[in-house]
């Protein structure tokens, strides 16, 4: 009798998660995404539900080395958030490659290094927020370190 409380009580604990403000968790069961949980207290089916990202939504940094098409090198800050968490479930463990991969590619169409720095972020910005809004990602700034 006791065991039997104790095993519901323990499975009663675990259908309980709480999000945390400014985060969103993407619920999987079976390895597939049924839904995201807002912020705040939720039950879900313990031993069937898992989370599977813990998706921040406040501004993240990605620090940058690269080069222009000229093979100048050029450093940086690329600073991005979530926009729509039910896009970026899919591709937020790599979304930093993504925009690693997508400096590299605009850096490589930019053919005068003597450029001002601030023109290159704009353009720079502009180019990855096309690449990236589909995925439910924007670039909120870009600096510049190298004169560029």
């Amino acid at each position: 009798m006791t065991f039997t409380i104790f095993v519901v009580l323990a499975l009663a604990a675990v259908a309980v998660k709480r999000v945390p403000v400014g985060q969103v968790h993407s619920l999987y069961r079976y390895g597939k995404p049924v839904r995201l949980l807002q912020p705040g207290t939720h039950v879900v089916l313990p031993l069937l539900d898992r989370v599977g990202h813990r998706i921040d939504l406040g501004g993240r940094l990605l620090r940058f080395d690269a080069s222009f098409a000229e093979a100048i090198p050029v450093q940086g800050t690329i600073y991005w958030q979530v926009l729509e968490p039910e896009r970026v479930d899919a591709v937020i463990e790599t979304a930093d490659q993504l925009i690693r991969s997508g400096v590299e590619q605009a850096l490589q169409t930019e053919t005068e290094a003597g450029q001002q720095r601030r023109e290159v972020a704009t353009r720079l910005k502009s180019n990855l927020n096309q690449q990236l809004r589909a995925r439910g990602v924007m670039v909120t700034r870009v600096e510049l370190d190298a004169a560029a």
